[in-house]
């Protein structure tokens, strides 16, 4: 019992971590400090190195929460239930609000795990793709992999706009939406 309780304690210290962590980089980007870190947790600096020994540590965890939430948000969206550009707009808008609290990790180069963003992310995306590839939805003479790097593009681009708040998380992603499917609509 005393074990189970134990590793209890040490999720929720090193979820708490990571929701101040994003936060705090949210706020004030790559210029947090693991110090600054620490006090927004509500950890010392020990409890800190014990969880992250050092800052790259603490910003690849980040990355592999982004993904997990990212990829929780997109499962949760229905994405099978609603018409192709819904469903664009539907991820848009997940990725759009997990990403502008983790733009500071694109910044610094942070990649999360590739098996794990592939399978969260790569390929539900993808299956939206294929669906509106097959329904005559989106053009059909763009492979999977180039939409999903325009995609991404675009994505990035609203993210970078919510996070300098120069649009709001609806505006940027309704904006990043229309004009990807603008372009890769079928004729």
């Amino acid at each position: 019992m005393a074990s189970a309780e134990s590793s209890s304690r040490q999720d929720r210290t090193e979820a708490a971590i990571l929701g101040a962590a994003a936060h705090l980089v949210a706020e004030v980007g790559a210029a947090a400090s693991m110090a600054d870190v620490a006090a927004a947790a509500g950890v010392g600096r020990a409890t800190l190195y014990r969880y992250f020994p050092s800052r790259e540590d603490l910003l690849q965890a980040l990355a592999g929460h982004a993904v997990a939430e990212a990829g929780a948000r997109i499962a949760e969206a229905g994405l099978d239930h609603v018409p192709v550009e819904e469903s664009l707009a539907r991820i848009v808008r997940a990725l759009v609000a997990v990403g502008d609290r983790y733009a500071v990790l694109a910044a610094e180069q942070i990649k999360p795990d590739k098996r794990e963003s592939e399978r969260l992310l790569a390929q539900p995306i993808r299956a939206v793709f294929a669906r509106g590839i097959e329904e005559g939805v989106l053009r059909e003479d763009i492979s999977l992999d180039a939409l999903l790097a325009f995609f991404g593009g675009a994505v990035g681009v609203a993210i970078k706009l919510t996070g300098t708040r120069q649009l709001g998380l609806e505006d940027a992603a309704a904006t990043a939406t229309t004009l990807f499917v603008d372009g890769v609509r079928a004729d």
